[in-house]
């Protein structure tokens, strides 16, 4: 997966008919709040709806992507969405709203804001250390002696990529050995795979440092990763139908599209399962953006966290490099102080961007398929949504 790429604010709007699908859905276990009426589609035209979606398939066309899916909210309120293409291109069969897609990366916002309720609760801090005698782990991941400085990780060090190693290159351990669990997996990374920098002095993006916060979950919630997070995170946002993804094709969730590898890569050779918590999950565009709304609310949406633990969760990791946006705490944010998060996902198969913005929007866009080189369609999805909102003059996105 790479390093998050910089982006603009804006967001998307969610539709009458998915939102009550979704309460019916969710209705017994968690209640969802009114939102406020508002015009359909946001006060947006015909015309202008028409653009958004010649937009998304001029994208469609140029990089080959068999089906998006797009969702965008304005104030709390489903303002667009729109499934085009082919979710299966060998059956043709058309994508639709409910079809879910692996979101990669962006499974990290939803660790991350786990991770920060259970801050809220008591449950942890962020500077409590991960591995070794007393720590969150103790000794579960191996016996003492450690390599250097691995007692020494906090759980902030892993938020923000600074860990001291790990990295998103050749040697990231996520995209090795494939058939070991989470527990073979950590224990022989941290004994044979040295860190390279002191944590908290060097930023450098980590699947595996996400990886380990899944593992942090599990350990103060005494509950796998993904039941926790179904029934505390997802829940209350009204969303039910996200779940870790299957690794092999014929395993696909009921509604899930088949991912198309491009230059020969095979997006059935990966253990997405295993990187649930930094990579493994798999939403519609719908869904996101109902995680969006609630995670800092909006008009009629409760938060799930409070201003101050929202404004430590978007504030920039020191380590990280000066520019115009940079890392916090599983989000990308602006360093302009305009208040925009965002994250964006790439796995053979698979591209997506969801972002936050501090005008009312939040938006999401899904694809089943990425090109090499694989920044060029990752800021090209980020760029069409921001053309595609700023469509309508009166957003004023």
């Amino acid at each position: 997966m790479p390093n998050p790429t910089t982006h603009n604010p804006i967001s998307r709007p969610l539709t009458r008919r998915t939102l009550l699908r979704n309460l019916a859905l969710t209705a017994a276990a968690v209640p969802l709040p009114k939102l406020t009426a508002q015009p359909q589609y946001g006060g947006s035209t015909g015309q202008q709806r028409g653009e958004m979606g010649r937009i998304a398939g001029a994208f469609r066309q140029q990089f080959s992507v068999p089906a998006t899916s797009i969702a965008i909210s304005r104030n709390g309120q489903f303002a667009y969405d729109q499934s085009a293409g082919m979710a299966v291109r060998e059956h043709q069969t058309q994508v639709t709203q409910d079809s879910l897609f692996r979101i990669a990366s962006l499974s990290k916002p939803i660790t991350s804001v786990t991770i920060f309720t259970l801050l809220e609760q008591g449950k942890l801090n962020l500077t409590d250390k991960v591995f070794g005698p007393g720590a969150i782990f103790d000794n579960k991941y191996g016996k003492p002696p450690y390599k250097q400085w691995v007692t020494d990780i906090t759980v902030d060090q892993l938020l923000t990529h600074t860990c001291g190693g790990w990295s998103n290159d050749a040697n990231d351990p996520m995209m090795h050995n494939n058939g070991w669990d989470h527990t073979k997996l950590i224990t022989e990374t941290i004994a044979n795979q040295p860190l390279t920098n002191q944590p908290g002095t060097h930023w450098a993006y980590s699947n595996f440092g996400y990886c380990i916060l899944g593992r942090v979950i599990e350990q103060i919630t005494g509950q796998p990763y993904d039941t926790y997070v179904k029934a505390n995170i997802l829940a209350p946002c009204g969303i039910s139908t996200m779940q870790i993804a299957a690794n092999k094709e014929s395993q696909r969730a009921p509604n899930e599209v088949v991912y198309y590898g491009q230059y020969s890569e095979d997006p059935y050779k990966l253990n997405v399962t295993r990187m649930d918590s930094h990579g493994g999950w798999i939403a519609s565009s719908t869904e996101l953006v109902q995680f969006l709304n609630h995670v800092a609310g909006a008009p009629g949406i409760p938060a799930i966290l409070k201003p101050a633990t929202i404004k430590l969760m978007t504030t920039p990791a020191p380590a990280y490099p000066p520019g115009d946006a940079r890392y916090a705490r599983g989000w990308m944010v602006r360093n302009d102080g305009a208040g925009t998060w965002w994250h964006d996902g790439s796995l053979p198969g698979t591209t997506t961007i969801m972002v936050r913005t501090p005008t009312g929007f939040c938006w999401a866009a899904l694809a089943n398929t990425r090109t090499q080189p694989m920044n060029e369609i990752n800021t090209a999805i980020d760029q069409m949504m921001w053309n595609m909102v700023r469509t309508v003059p009166s957003w004023n996105a």
